[in-house]
């Protein structure tokens, strides 16, 4: 009975274009270890760490203390174009997928599981668990040597959402970390990461390089990285770009906002988004980077340097 409630619930997911794997709560020692058992033993860089890696939770949340199962769902996402008027030009910037609308993604999947499950007599709730890690080791994606989630049929196309649930595993699925079996040769990512993250001597990335931690982290760029290396919004696209994997996903790119040359001069000013014009205000919002904009002010302000815009 249980074996078919289980594939009931994938062929729920994968209707929705979904991909799915669940397994055991025992391995919340597992992600536990991958992050902070890592950290103990000095494999990350301590800033990376402390800005990235102390968000997460690895105990169950009230309305769920006793969870049997540990979900983890992949949902298809493209890269989004925003349009910046500057100086009579436009320039237009990317935003990878991983960021616009991901907690509107995490409620709405969320909310789907608990429906599905709710006849059942079983609930969801969400985590604040690492699911890079879940979903690697859950076997529903695998590393990229960028340390890039891979899954098939969406390449790094895709944003994860994990849950609680007390719905039975029917099997256990964990085995483990692996590695793209393409990478083990491919050196694409490698050849054009503009700060070097990722090296030849170990497949760990080097965090503390790399362009999307330092576009996310609050403080000036330093002094080496290359100012021809700004390119996008946040993160950052250069690997995920010239990976073979990604290929058949590099075209699926939608149109975001477009912002007039008084809304972009606002902008650069970081403002606070209670502060912005209710209209402004409401682009920012549809991206769902309404956090921080003083960090995508000075990421603008690099690419418009970088296009000699400013």
């Amino acid at each position: 009975m249980m074996d078919n409630a289980t594939q009931v619930l994938w062929q729920y997911l994968d209707e929705r274009g979904y991909r799915g794997r669940a397994m055991s709560p025992e391995h919340i020692h597992d992600l536990y270890e991958a992050v902070e058992g890592r950290h103990a033993r000095g494999d990350l860089d301590e800033e990376f760490y402390q800005q990235q890696l102390t968000g997460f939770s690895y105990v169950p949340p009230a309305e769920l203390p006793d969870p049997v199962s540990l979900i983890v769902v992949a949902v298809p996402a493209p890269q989004v174009r925003v349009v910046f008027a500057w100086q009579g030009g436009r320039f237009p910037l990317i935003i990878p997928p991983t960021y616009v609308g991901y907690r509107a993604t995490t409620r709405r999947v969320v909310q789907e599981l608990a429906a599905f499950l709710e006849p059942w007599g079983y609930r969801a709730a969400a985590t604040s668990l690492p699911l890079k890690t879940l979903a690697v080791g859950s076997g529903l994606g695998a590393y990229g040597r960028n340390n890039i989630c891979y899954v098939p049929g969406m390449g790094t196309f895709h944003q994860l959402v994990g849950c609680y649930s007390d719905f039975p595993c029917a099997q256990d699925q964990w085995p483990g970390p692996t590695m793209l079996p393409r990478c083990e040769k491919c050196r694409a990512c490698a050849q054009v990461c503009p700060t070097g993250a990722i090296s030849s001597e170990r497949f760990l990335l080097h965090a503390e390089r790399c362009l999307t931690f330092h576009n996310e982290r609050e403080r000036e760029f330093p002094a080496w990285i290359d100012p021809s290396s700004h390119h996008v919004l946040i993160g950052c696209m250069q690997c995920q770009r010239s990976c073979p994997e990604n290929k058949p996903f590099l075209s699926w790119v939608v149109e975001g906002v477009q912002f007039a040359e008084d809304e972009t001069r606002l902008l650069l000013q970081a403002p606070a988004i209670d502060q912005l014009p209710g209209e402004t205000a409401a682009k920012v919002s549809s991206l769902g980077l309404t956090a921080g904009w003083d960090i995508l002010s000075r990421n603008l302000a690099a690419v418009l340097e970088r296009g000699r815009g400013l």
